[in-house]
């Protein structure tokens, strides 16, 4: 059974937080395992198995980066402790970011690095903006494969942007 199955709904990197909010709180009361005292082991150890994966199913659907690697995880394109090689492009284009980003630092220029984080945060504006049409979508099911390697392109680059933003604070 996948997440969604557990919640009832369609696989998309889009999810309602309200919604997902209440199939939390009803999962969670039906599975509760205070609410199972007078089952039998069985039931017991299924309501158990169930509360655990009602509380994944809230933590991954709770962030979209989650959803994300989760979807991508279900489609068999991405694995657990996968080492990504992310463009070349993209690295040169981080490694001059990177190196603008140190001296600002060492300069103490308040200024420079909050330009940094400018250009970080209209990257991911823009590499966001060529996979929206499949992050935003009601359901992944109409996607091929091919398109959802956009979106763990997508996923790889917004990770290694958000450690460069990390690293500012």
């Amino acid at each position: 059974m996948t997440l969604f199955e557990l919640y009832e709904l369609q696989p998309t990197f889009n999810l309602d937080k309200s919604l997902v909010k209440h199939q939390y709180f009803l999962l969670s009361r039906k599975y509760h395992p205070d609410f199972i005292t007078n089952g039998t082991d069985d039931e017991k150890n299924e309501a158990l198995e169930k509360i655990a994966l009602t509380n994944k199913a809230f933590k991954v659907f709770s962030s979209q980066d989650e959803t994300i690697k989760y979807v991508l995880q279900l489609r068999g394109l991405l694995d657990e402790e996968e080492k990504y090689a992310l463009p070349n492009e993209f690295l040169m284009e981080m490694m001059d970011l990177n190196e603008q980003l140190t001296d600002a630092k060492m300069e103490e220029n308040q200024l420079l690095i909050d330009n940094c984080k400018l250009t970080i945060n209209n990257y991911q504006s823009s590499i966001k903006h060529e996979v929206e049409n499949i992050v935003s979508a009601e359901t992944i099911d109409n996607f091929s494969d091919s398109d959802l390697l956009k979106v763990k392109d997508y996923y790889f680059k917004k990770k290694y942007l958000n450690r460069i933003l990390d690293s500012i604070k």
